[in-house]
């Protein structure tokens, strides 16, 4: 999968993350491509690594999907915590 490809997945699965997860996040089509591609590189390092269940290069693998998603839930998860409020006390 190319560069497109990764940007197009991680574009959906940010997007897919901020559905499950609403709330105050880094808006915008930026911000939701930024968490959605690195969430799917961590989603797919946490996968090799620790599930025993390596990435394949194909855009439409459940397990890519899914790690992509979960990467970018973590991430969105972890902004909130060190960033949620930061709107809030304007």
């Amino acid at each position: 999968m190319g560069i497109i490809g990764w940007i197009v997945l991680g574009l959906l699965a940010g997007l897919a993350a901020k559905i499950l997860l609403p709330g105050r996040d880094p808006g915008g089509l930026v911000g939701t491509t930024l968490i959605g591609v690195a969430g799917s590189f961590i989603g797919g390092w946490i996968s090799a690594r620790w599930l025993d269940r390596p990435i394949t290069t194909e855009f439409f693998d459940t397990a890519t999907w899914v790690s992509a998603i979960g990467g970018a839930l973590v991430l969105l998860i972890v902004y909130r915590i060190f960033f949620g409020d930061s709107r809030a006390r304007r």
